[in-house]
């Protein structure tokens, strides 16, 4: 049986189990996979001047407002200001 490759990203290489990559980059992962469309906003947030746990604040306040359209997280501006940035 062949062994099935993982799907990469830009904060999912495959060298690293994602399991054992930072939080925020297993979010962003995640969301890629869903919505490849988002690599431009998640990446606004990836690359702005937070905190480690700040990012993963506003990757999480992103990710769980795709599921609202009122919610103004969506605009990853927005969940990187609410997260402290």
């Amino acid at each position: 049986m062949a062994v099935k490759k993982p799907i990469l990203s830009p904060w999912f290489n495959g060298e690293t189990p994602l399991e054992e990559l930072p939080a925020s980059d297993q979010v962003a992962h995640d969301i890629v996979l869903e919505f490849s469309d988002l690599k431009p906003s998640i990446a606004r947030i990836m690359e702005a001047d937070l905190d480690d746990d700040q990012r993963l604040n506003a990757m999480v306040a992103f990710r769980d407002s795709l599921q609202d359209p009122g919610n103004p997280n969506r605009d990853p501006r927005v969940a990187i200001t609410n997260a402290g940035g």
